[in-house]
Order: C-alpha cells, then structure tokens, then sequence
C-alpha cells in the first residue's frame, strides 16, 4: 500500500469515526457533511486563548465508590475563608462530557465566594460514571435510573447532612430528575435550590437535531445500529474518531453552539471532553436518554426553588423542553439564552451564572 493510500484510508476512517462517534451521542446523523468540510473558518478573536481548562483548583477529592463498584473522581471547593458552608452545591454533568462542564461557572464561584457578605459555599464537581477520570459500569449497562442512585451516592459520601443546592446540565439534569423519582424526601428535606440548564423532561426521541423530517426519521431507524456496532467495535470507532480531529471541531461547533462565533478555544475544549468519553460508553447511553420520562418527577421540584436555563438555539434539548419544564413548574424562574446552543454554560457564561449566582445566594439565607 502507498503512502497515498495509507493516508486516504486513515482520512475515510477519521471521517466515519467521527461521524458515529456524533451520531451515537443522538446529536447529528444525517448531516450535510460538505458544508462542514467546504472551507476551513476564518480565525476569530480568542478571548479564552489561555484559559486554564481542567487546571482549576480544588481542595479535596474524596474517595467516593457507588454501589455499583465505580469510583467516581470528585473534586471539592471549600468555601472561602475557612468555616462550615451555610450550603453544598453538586454540579452534575452531562453526556460526553464532564465536570470540566462547569469551568466558567467554577471559576464564577471562586470568584464570587472572596466578595465581602456572599454565604459561604461548598462546591461538589464529579464525573459521571464512564466519563472523565471516574471508572465504568462493570456490565455495561448505564441507566438514567443508576446516574440518580449515583448522586444520591455521592451526596451521602460527601454532604451527609445540611442544605443542598443541585445544579444539573443537560443529561445532568436528568439525573437530579431521577433522584427526585427516588428520593422524592430529599427535596423537602435538603435541597433547597435546583439549577437546571440546557435539559429535558422527556421526548428526546422526537426532537430533530436541526435536520429534515426524512433524515429525522433515518436517524431513528439507524441509531440503534450504529449503537449496537459502537459496543462491539469501541475501540476502533474511538481510533477513527481520533483521526478527524478537523470534523469533529466543526460538528462540536455546529451542535454544541449557536453564536456565529464562539470561541475556538471553548470549542476545541468541549471536543477534547467529548474524545474522552469512549464511544462505547456513549452508545450505552443511546437508549437510556430517548426513554427519560420524568415529568411526574418534577412534582418533587414543586416546593424548591429551581432556575430553568436554555438557549434558543439548542438542537440537543431544544428551547420548548425548557419552556414545558417551566410551564410544568410555573413558581420556577426561567431565563433563555439568545443565540446559544446546548453549551450555553459556556458559550455565554456572563449571561448563565448571574441567575445561578441569584438562586444559590436565595437557598442560603433561605430557613
């Protein structure tokens, strides 16, 4: 085999790679591949060139095991000053990513916590199981249902007692739903405060991606397949994936924003989380994610103080889930994100955290 070959073999492997590696996540599929690869983007000013992404402090990362055997990576923020926090904030991630999910939001709080008056915080950043650092689930068989059993997990390890704030993005926010199916006393007894961000309550199957209806319907008929083979053949879908680092960075930029232009930096940065998650682990979650039903669990919300966050341009969890979570919990507060994709937390973080910032302030000085 030439060189040539070799090369062209390796470029159709990137390319297909990168496209399962998208399409089992439930976030393309279909897509016009052509308009992607036309031309490489002009470059754009970089505010966040020098960002320290996955460096940011932390004070302790205690051992945390689920039932399951799976230990987590957790990272703990201890509140400013020294002294017991007057409340516990966990951020939960969502699918393909982790907790690096919440780097502005982080960096937010660290900042906000040395100001005079500002109750004192404890934050809580892990990474869901088969994500970032923390193990995978030894059969395989990754469930909304077990995320929610996880954090409950977590929560007894690491805040046994005294008020909690939960703050969840998108598959995150599932998971704060399904503890709430589960433990439903939780949420009268701690949990003072639910951020929910960039998520649904149910019917992800319907939602088209930004696709045409006929491809919409391909795209169901064909993930289950690419699901299938992904668990077969993980690793050499993860190898391919690797090898179309270009197409990724633009079905990142296509699916995760809004705004004509983000920054490549956060860009390359959410591309990087979602190459750290195996493809097999991402097709694991395939079918768990078109089941979610959880609105009957949103009655459990109906006496915390939650804050619905979404950007109208999600194609993942489109703008009408935030706005049906909303209507189903009219005391929440609801703010939309213009211009901003399924990563509004990080596209926009100066418009997402003043409203986040608002609610943990209110369920600390709350009784």
């Amino acid at each position: 085999m030439t060189e040539s070959q070799r090369n062209n073999r390796a470029r159709t492997a990137g390319l297909v790679g990168a496209l399962v590696g998208v399409a089992a996540a439930g976030i393309a599929g279909g897509i016009a591949v052509q308009r992607l690869v036309r031309g490489r983007p002009q470059p754009v000013a970089d505010p966040y060139l020098d960002e320290p992404f996955d460096r940011l402090p932390y004070d302790a990362t205690p051992d945390v095991r689920t039932d399951e055997g799976v230990d987590l990576r957790v990272e703990v923020v201890e509140p400013y000053g020294g002294g017991p926090p007057e409340l516990t904030v966990v951020f939960v991630h969502g699918l393909a990513l982790d907790m690096g999910t919440f780097h502005f939001q982080r960096s937010d709080m660290t900042a906000w916590a040395s100001e005079p008056g500002v109750p004192r915080l404890r934050c809580v950043y892990y990474d869901q199981p088969g994500h970032g650092a923390s193990g995978r689930v030894t059969d395989g068989r990754y469930r909304i249902d077990r995320l929610g059993a996880t954090l409950h997990t977590l929560i007894e390890r690491v805040a046994p007692e005294g008020p909690l704030a939960l703050v969840g993005h998108s598959m995150g926010g599932m998971t704060i739903m399904a503890l709430a199916e589960q433990h439903p006393e939780l949420f009268v007894d701690r949990v003072r405060a639910v951020g929910l961000i960039s998520t649904s309550a149910g019917r992800l199957a319907d939602v088209p991606f930004g696709l045409p209806g006929a491809l919409t319907k391909a795209r169901q008929r064909v993930l289950p397949v690419i699901a299938g083979a992904a668990q077969l053949t993980p690793a050499m879908i993860d190898k391919a994936r690797g090898s179309a680092t270009y197409l990724a960075y633009q079905l990142t930029r296509r699916y995760g924003f809004g705004g004509d232009h983000p920054s490549p930096s956060v860009v390359r940065y959410v591309e990087r989380m979602n190459s750290r998650t195996s493809i097999g682990v991402i097709a694991a979650y395939t079918d768990t994610l078109f089941d979610h039903n959880r609105y009957a669990a949103l009655a459990a919300l109906s006496t915390t103080d939650v804050l619905v966050e979404a950007g109208d341009a999600d194609l993942f969890t489109p703008l009408a889930h935030a706005e049906e979570i909303h209507r189903l919990l009219p005391d929440s507060e609801m703010v939309v994100v213009p211009d901003a994709g399924h990563m509004a937390l990080l596209e926009y973080p100066e418009v997402v955290n003043p409203p986040l910032r608002k609610l943990l302030d209110r369920a600390a000085r709350s009784d």
